[in-house]
């Protein structure tokens, strides 16, 4: 977009009006949202949903409407928790949202009008004030003492003094001080402003566009059950052939047209229990859970995966204002030339604003209150005169009638209070050493003089033409919240690397990583630095920096390409505009949602509600227990599958009829169904093993299901299989003409062998008693194990065991049921022991 000139006049409407059909509006374009028909088409095209379909279609097909439509309630349960979740989210979002500036003064036709922000053009004069959140980039043509906060593009709390372009000197500074952004907040004097670029092409467009640009990549955990679910797949697929072709052979006496569906039927029997169709469940539960526990940690979750993927973070980016410090400034350090530090802080309070606005005076006069001097004792005398701030001066002062005499209280930056005070040179060197000192500390060094006129008459005119006694020197820096020396601490024993990027300077980072105790504090990289780099030179540096000063936007997004090319997963905090990027290309973002902007807290996965580097530590500490109860739910939906599988698979082999099979594909819906998400809530519900924050970050490629996983629930899927398909294989050969009733046994027998296998797993080294201990108060646990109980009772002993195909067992069978089931899950207890016995 060229640059425009622009008369005093303004634009004419006409110009205006053409500007606007050549550039458009000024507005970002609205991020499209995925429709609700695209969430649910997405869901239903994965494997298994696809494959219950085909199923419920052919109970359709064979005239068995109401198998299909359980078979459909299943899937549509699934979609209704992830879009009631989804929902829950965007709606505390849309509560959280800023308001925006509608509206902006410009001139037009040689006169001020309102307009509305959206028709802002190049080539408009705009004129800001305090308070005004600017619509557009623009260049500076005229201002009167205008100050910008614009922490939320560059991260620096610090206001800047803008000039006017004509007096503006050679810099290579990224952000000018001739120019203003769009999104920034005017916070000081008023300004003429010359509107340069709009919606898409700002500063803060740019970063929206980049946002935009970010891929949305599978987390480590969607990559892992995604190929977990294909593997299956596979698998289930020559299955399906196998046991299809298998029944075809074994019922000749039937119709064509019969014994294909039959057929087809019993291998899609197969597929299901191969495939495992509970793993959306499983993780929805899990991750639905654990979201709900963040929220009352003060975390608000957005993307449901963000949960897990917090227990792999590696490296762990983080602002240093507001995340790290408490974004809030104290006076840290006084000293005074002469010893008299009352006297400094009380002529320090004087030259403060009665009504402080800025966030160094208000810390000054925090810091009078705590030494004894309040705001009534400073302020209750008469203030004569004032001689105001200026980005030129850089210093100010009040001239007080106080305790029976004239003080001029003054400060400022000390290049400029030290040219008015009377010092001799071993003072002055005194003085420059202590400033450096200071300095070198990180914090913000404010010089304070004073001067005592005899009568009013000998007050200067001009601040500059006073002649000030030294106090003395303050130093104020935002400091490090309490907490983050020990969650840093806790952080590097957990093997996660704490990496702080700022847009403030790195003499102020280094001291407070110093601090807060960081590792590899004093290793930085600037942004000068980072520009003349290649990606391939940052992938090498970032292994062993923990510090990224003077950073802008665009370095934000390369640093975190950089740690992911690495093969870091990487979680990365913001609160500004100018963290969008970054956020977005992390592997988890974390927005803060007290001081985050819109935009930072939309690129998010998550949103901290109390801005609290703590949180992010709890969080991580949740995400690992959340991950260790999947794998254990991973294994304890393979255990259970390999006797359904195997009884779909065997049951043919043996000759066994197509409607005398242990399972049909009505009762492994039902299983799925009731008894695995059920039984999974408890083990979700298993607090975090007390090491957990002592282990290094899993590797992302490390299977969901290892070697170890897989091997036990093979072991105890045969037991159980053994127990269940051995106990259905009797009674069916003592009783052929009642196959409902060794179904029953069998159903029954996996049914409550479910509700041991879930305490044995709910632990490797704990015995399933002392699980069981730790859920003892566990309402829920209790509802669980009961409902699961009373549910196969209605199953069995109501008119519901007709439709099902079962047969209601006598008190007796159900005991020998219950006592089989215990005793094919409770053996591994005695693999437990050994294991401790001997230490394996």
């Amino acid at each position: 977009m060229k640059e425009y000139t622009t008369s005093p006049a303004g634009l004419t409407t006409l110009e205006a009006l053409q500007r606007q059909e050549q550039f458009g509006k000024n507005e970002l374009t609205p991020q499209k949202k995925e429709s609700f028909f695209h969430k649910v088409l997405h869901i239903i095209c994965e494997p298994m949903f696809l494959l219950l379909l085909v199923a419920a279609g052919i109970y359709f097909i064979l005239g068995e409407p109401r198998d299909g439509a359980i078979m459909l309630v299943f899937v549509i349960g699934i979609i209704s928790i992830d879009v009631i979740q989804e929902w829950k989210t965007d709606k505390t979002l849309n509560a959280l949202k800023d308001l925006s500036a509608p509206h902006v003064k410009v001139i037009r036709d040689g006169q001020e009008l309102t307009i509305a922000s959206v028709d802002l053009v190049p080539g408009d004069l705009m004129m800001v004030y305090e308070g005004v959140k600017i619509p557009a980039d623009g260049i500076v043509i005229k201002c009167s003492d205008l100050c910008v906060d614009e922490s939320s593009l560059t991260g620096e709390a610090e206001g800047v003094w803008k000039i006017t372009t004509e007096n503006v000197d050679p810099s290579s500074d990224y952000w000018r001080k001739d120019y203003c952004y769009a999104g920034t907040l005017v916070t000081q004097g008023t300004a003429t402003i010359q509107v340069d670029k709009i919606g898409a092409t700002t500063e803060y467009g740019k970063i929206g566009t980049n946002v935009a640009a970010a891929p949305d990549e599978p987390t480590p955990l969607q990559k892992q059950t995604g190929s977990l679910v294909k593997l299956c797949a596979g698998i289930a697929a020559v299955l399906f052939a196998l046991v299809g072709v298998v029944t075809y052979i074994n019922i000749p006496d039937h119709a064509f047209g019969d014994r294909l569906i039959e057929s087809i039927l019993a291998g899609i029997t197969l597929a299901m229990a191969m495939i495992p169709e509970e793993f959306p469940v499983i993780l929805t539960v899990f991750l639905s859970m654990g979201a709900w526990r963040l929220a009352k940690k003060q975390s608000l979750v957005r993307k449901l995966p963000a949960v897990e993927t917090l227990g792999a973070v590696s490296v762990l980016c983080v602002d240093k204002t507001g995340t790290i410090t408490m974004n809030q400034m104290t006076v840290q350090d006084t000293w005074a030339i002469d010893g008299n530090v009352d006297n400094l802080c009380e002529v320090m309070g004087l030259g403060c604003e009665t009504d402080a606005y800025d966030p160094m005076e208000k810390a000054m006069l925090t810091h009078c209150e705590k030494v004894g001097f309040s705001k009534e004792h400073l302020f209750g005398g008469q203030l004569i005169t004032e001689y105001a701030f200026t980005n030129e001066l850089k210093m100010m002062g009040h001239v007080w009638y106080h305790d029976a005499e004239i003080i001029i209280a003054a400060k400022g930056s000390p290049e400029r209070i030290l040219t008015i005070c009377d010092l001799s040179s071993e003072e002055l060197l005194v003085v420059d050493n202590k400033i450096r000192e200071m300095s070198e500390q990180g914090l913000r060094v404010i010089a304070v003089g004073s001067m005592k006129p005899a009568t009013e008459a000998e007050i200067p005119p001009e601040i500059t033409d006073c002649q000030l006694t030294l106090c003395g020197l303050i130093g104020l820096a935002d400091p490090p919240r309490e907490s983050v020396k020990n969650d840093i601490a806790l952080c590097t024993k957990a093997g996660i690397r704490v990496v702080m990027i700022t847009g403030d300077n790195g003499i102020t980072a280094a001291s407070i990583a110093k601090k807060i105790g960081m590792p590899n504090s004093d290793h930085i990289i600037t942004g000068d630095m980072l520009n003349d780099m290649t990606d391939e030179e940052l992938c090498e540096k970032v292994k062993d920096v923990s510090i990224f000063s003077r950073v802008v936007p665009e370095h934000k997004m390369r640093i975190v390409k950089a740690f992911k090319e690495n093969g870091e997963i990487v979680a990365m905090t913001g609160d500004g505009v100018n963290d969008a990027p970054a956020l977005k290309y992390a592997d988890i973002g974390i927005a803060m949602g007290k001081r985050g902007s819109e935009v930072s807290r939309e690129a998010a996965d998550l949103i901290l509600m109390d801005d609290n580097f703590s949180t992010i530590v709890y969080t991580v500490r949740d995400g690992r227990r959340v991950y260790t109860n999947i794998q254990k739910a991973v294994g304890y939906v393979f255990t259970i599958h390999i006797p359904i599988a195997l009884a779909a698979l065997l049951a043919p082999l043996l000759g066994v009829g197509p409607g005398s099979l242990l399972l049909l594909p009505l009762h492994v819906v039902l299983l799925e169904l009731i008894i695995d998400p059920t039984c999974s809530i408890v083990l979700e519900r298993q607090p975090a093993e007390s090491d957990i924050m002592e282990r290094k970050p899993r590797d992302p490629k490390e299977k969901l299901l290892n070697a170890s996983i897989l091997l036990k629930s093979i072991a105890q899927g045969l037991v159980l299989f053994a127990a269940s398909f051995g106990t259905y294989y009797y009674v069916l050969g003592q009783n052929p003409e009642n196959p409902e009733l060794a179904r029953t046994m069998g159903f029954a027998i996996i049914m409550l062998a479910n509700l041991f296998l879930v305490q044995v797993n709910s632990s490797d080294h704990d015995f399933a008693f002392q699980s069981m201990k730790r859920l003892a108060k566990d309402k829920v646990m209790w509802a669980v194990n009961i409902g699961t109980l009373v549910g196969l009772f209605i199953i069995l002993y109501t008119p519901l065991n007709a439709f099902l195909k079962l047969a209601p067992l006598t008190v007796s069978q159900f005991f020998i049921a219950f006592g089989i089931a215990g005793v094919s899950v409770l053996w591994y207890e005695i693999v437990k022991l050994i294991k401790k016995n001997y230490h394996v």
